[in-house]
């Protein structure tokens, strides 16, 4: 193998190395800009909203006592 050979390896292999980055942190910087998103309209909306039980909720409950 000559030397030319292994540095076009070496630079492919960097090359998808910084782009499997690149898109890592593209998801990332998305997930961010939507968790931001998610909690100003939380804000906006009615409070105290959370978790409730209900009827169905205790049928749940019900079946799945071991």
């Amino acid at each position: 193998m000559s030397k030319a050979t292994n540095l076009k390896r070496r630079d492919f292999l960097l090359s998808v190395s910084l782009g499997g980055a690149g898109a890592a942190a593209a998801v990332v910087a998305g997930k961010s800009a939507m968790e931001t998103k998610a909690g100003s309209k939380a804000e906006d909306g009615a409070r105290g909203q959370g978790y409730q039980v209900s009827e169905h909720v205790r049928n749940y409950y019900r079946t799945t006592r071991v």
